[in-house]
Order: C-alpha cells, then structure tokens, then sequence
C-alpha cells in the first residue's frame, strides 16, 4: 500500500516530470512493479496445500519454508521473508547494470534513501536498461548488464519467493533463500561488497549446517564447496584488479591505444592464470578454456561485488568454531554503527 501512495503522489506532483525524466520513469516503474509483485503474493503454505502445483515446485517451495525455519534458529532476522511466493510469469525479473570508466575499476554508483550509495542500478524495463548502458558507453564508460532472479527490500517489506529464483538445484536455492535473510539481519550502509560477501558466507555455509543437519553429507559438502569456491575466485578477482590497477596507474588515455594494448595483455594473463592456476583448485566449476578474456570495467566491478575479501569473512567463520550462528552475532555486535567501506577495515582489525 505504501508504494502504491507513493506511485500515486509521483504522477500527481511529477506529471510533467514523468514524460520528460528517464529517472521519474525509472522510479514510477520500479514502484508500479514492486507493488504488482506485493499484491500478488500467496502463501507458500497455500500454493504448497494446492493440488493443482507442480509436485515439483511443492517439493521446492517446502524446502524454501524448511530453509526459513533453519535461519531462524541460527539467529538471523527472518522475519515474513519468503513466508509468500509470486509467480512472475517470465524467466528473468529486472536487468541489474553497472558501470565504470575505461581506465579505473571506480564503479559508478547511485544514491538512494536508506541503503546510500550503491554500484548498480536494477530495471524492470528492459528497453531502457539497454538505453541506459549504451548512454553510458557513448559517454565513455564500460557498462555490463546482468540477469537478476531475485532481490531484497532489507525487511521494509514481507518479501515473497518470486517464480525467477526457484532453481531446481537445491543448494543454490537454499543458500538464496539464507542470503536474502542475511541482509535483513546485518546491513552497512553504502558498504554493498561487504553486505554482499558476508551474506554469501551466511547463504552458502548456513546451507550446509542445513543439509548436514538433515543428514544430506552430499549436500552439504556440495553448500561447503560452493563457498570454497567463492573464497577462491574472490582471490582470482583480487590478483585481476591488482594487474589492471598498475595498468590504469600509469594514466593512459581513456582512448588510446596503450590503454588497449595494456588491457588485451592483462586480458591473456587473466585467461591463462584462471585456468591454469585458478582451475585446478575449484571444486564444483571447470574453468579449461586459456583464451584471452576481454576486459571490461563494469563487469569485473559487478563480479567483485560478491567476491571482495571473502577470505576474511572465511576466516571470521573458522575463528567463531564453523559456526554460522556464532560467526553472526559476533559481526553484528562487531559492526554496530559502521558503516561505510570502514566495515572491512573494522573486521581485518578484529582478526588480527
């Protein structure tokens, strides 16, 4: 109802606004859309009871409800988070885009209410996403759009299951359902890589404390790998940036060809070493292919927003006994009126 008055005051006192603005448009259809998906919400106990669901989709959706139960006893904030299901009725929610100049990994951001500066925009209307990254490219800047399956309103709203993000794998979709319960229990404004690393601690170890609490051994090894996993792509990202980092140091010009001769040579470096170097250590991916990689800013930024310093939230995890529930509220406490970057300067001081 909320977002539906708000919708209502932006055609009201932005008439005009709304043919002349992209960003009054963008807003109008991000909350026409949000508040599309809150009125079509349905208990998932009640899809579930339906005889007329997928035995599939019933299997999928009790396991969603399992899950909650779970991060409840383990301390986070579940609140009415995924109680409720929506089906979407396409395969891909919204686009998220991110962007970043062409000699410097500075990811452009946005500012919100609440959350604060943020380095992606999400968009329900594909049309104009595509529009704005091309704006972006035309100014200059390396611009990357990704699918996006499901996103959280940080506990402002009882968030539903949406029909994107019900993978049939049943790890990924456990460790989604634990990751998006994570941010209502610990968020640091203007502080997305680190909001983003620690729940992808909580969603992927909280998952395998699950299964192996169920008794599931193969599936919790496969939660643990994930993770394992992660931690070791997050240091991939980290020798990426620094190599592209000593590149843009020199100040070559956006447009010159040094700057792209420097980074088709990073791009061959980052293609051997990840397959080479990087590879051999993963557990559930196959990274054979040496080719060189094309660099580009704004997906590598986008990639990073999950991968940063994942290392220390590992460490934080084995240092509080592999205990997710201790590894959580000792963050929390850790963390109270941080924010900012200094989040992760605040944790490496902790650990040391």
């Amino acid at each position: 109802m909320l977002l539906a008055i708000l919708v209502g005051v932006l055609f009201v006192g932005y008439g005009t606004a709304y043919i002349a603005s992209d960003e009054v448009r963008y807003l109008t259809r991000a909350g026409f859309e949000e508040t599309r998906i809150l009125q079509a919400r349905t208990p998932i106990a009640t899809v579930v009871a339906n005889p007329d669901t997928d035995p599939a989709v019933q299997d999928l959706l009790t396991l969603v409800l399992e899950v909650r139960d779970y991060a409840e006893t383990l301390g986070l904030n579940a609140e009415d988070t995924y109680t409720t299901y929506v089906d979407v009725e396409r395969d891909t929610l919204l686009l998220v885009m991110s962007a970043a100049p062409k000699d410097c990994l500075c990811p452009y951001t946005w500012k919100y209410p609440i959350v604060g500066r943020v380095p992606y925009k999400g968009f329900f209307d594909f049309e104009m996403a595509h529009r704005a990254a091309a704006d972006l490219h035309q100014r200059g800047f390396d611009s990357y759009l990704r699918p996006s399956a499901a996103f959280s309103t940080l506990g402002w709203f009882n968030d539903p299951l949406l029909s994107t993000a019900l993978t049939r794998d049943s790890v990924e979709l456990a460790a989604l359902v634990f990751h998006e319960i994570a941010h209502n229990t610990l968020f640091i404004a203007s502080a997305v890589p680190f909001n983003e690393g620690l729940a992808q601690m909580v969603g992927y170890l909280s998952a395998a404390e699950f299964f192996a609490g169920r008794g599931d051994s193969l599936l919790a090894a496969r939660a643990r790998a994930r993770w394992t996993d992660e931690v070791a792509l997050g240091s991939y990202y980290d020798r990426l940036t620094q190599k592209l980092d000593s590149l843009y140091q020199r100040e070559p010009p956006p447009d010159s060809l040094e700057l792209d001769v420097g980074r088709e040579a990073v791009g061959s470096w980052a293609g051997e070493f990840l397959a080479d170097s990087v590879g051999p250590q993963l557990l559930t991916f196959r990274v054979e292919d040496r080719r060189p990689r094309q660099i580009n800013n704004a997906r590598i930024v986008s990639r990073r927003i999950y991968r940063t310093k994942l290392h220390l939230f590992e460490d934080w995890y084995l240092a509080h006994d592999r205990d997710v529930s201790r590894a959580v509220a000792a963050i929390t406490e850790l963390l109270e009126g941080v924010s900012g970057d200094s989040a992760y300067a605040v944790l490496e001081r902790a650990e040391k």
